[in-house]
């Protein structure tokens, strides 16, 4: 179970390598928030803000409510300009992709409870 003061062991795999995360979770707010910090990881620092909010579907301010899933991001890369140039290149679209990814799985979810057809 997910809670203030759990410890995450997560490994990925980034350009076939594997990456090995300890995520200690901050704050654990439910239904609104949970914040997670790395421990032990790739970054020189990383912080990863969980946002949800219920608010009338944007089209129609009048609709629905839904939820809003946010995200912020604070992080720095070890190695100075090396590690800048690594963020330029490469760890920025990889951050991004795997949020995108995230958000297309919300979606997909989203739309099967709803009876939806699945978004493209």
């Amino acid at each position: 179970m997910l809670r203030a003061g759990t410890v995450l062991d997560v490994s990925v795999r980034t350009g076939g390598l594997p990456v090995h995360w300890r995520i200690f979770v901050r704050e654990f707010d439910p239904p609104y928030r949970f914040v997670d910090v790395q421990l032990k990881g790739p970054f020189a620092r990383w912080e990863h803000r969980h946002m949800f909010r219920e608010e009338p579907e944007a089209e129609n301010r009048s609709g629905p409510i839904g939820t809003w899933v946010e995200d912020r991001l604070t992080y720095r890369l070890p190695l100075g300009t090396l590690g800048r140039l690594a963020h330029a290149f490469v760890v920025r679209r990889r951050i991004a992709a795997v949020l995108d990814g995230r958000e297309r799985r919300l979606l997909e979810a989203a739309s099967r409870s709803a009876g939806r057809p699945p978004v493209p």
